[in-house]
């Protein structure tokens, strides 16, 4: 029973900052590529930020050069840190993990609660 926590989330006016943190718990044995998703007002859920297990980042164009990923494998924890904020980066904010069990032999996609970022003009 593994679960991802979001958390980070908040109100910040357009220009600001905000870190994500997302921690997952349970009988973890190995945690592959981590990544964050998006899912706007009356928009479809979208990829932010694909972090591998080296902890190399992919990201959507929309965020290129103001969000940064990174991961903290001990802590089984990723974050966010996103700055230049922009009204459009509202959205909840979803933390999606490949996670291996203990004893497993496949890895097995986790999905959180979500945290809801909201940036005012």
């Amino acid at each position: 029973q593994v679960q991802l926590v979001e958390s980070g989330g908040g109100l910040v006016q357009a220009g600001g900052s905000l870190r994500l943190s997302c921690a997952a718990s349970g009988s973890i044995s190995s945690i592959n590529a981590m990544g964050w998703y998006r899912q706007a007002p009356g928009k479809q859920r979208e990829l932010v930020a694909a972090i591998t297990h080296g902890g190399k980042t992919n990201y959507a164009d929309s965020v290129k050069g103001r969000f940064t990923g990174s991961r903290d494998n001990a802590k089984n924890t990723v974050y966010l840190q996103m700055n230049s904020l922009k009204p459009e980066d509202t959205a909840v904010y979803y933390c999606n993990a490949e996670v291996l069990l203990n004893g497993g032999v496949r890895f097995l996609e986790v999905w959180g609660q979500g945290t809801l970022v909201t940036v005012s003009s």
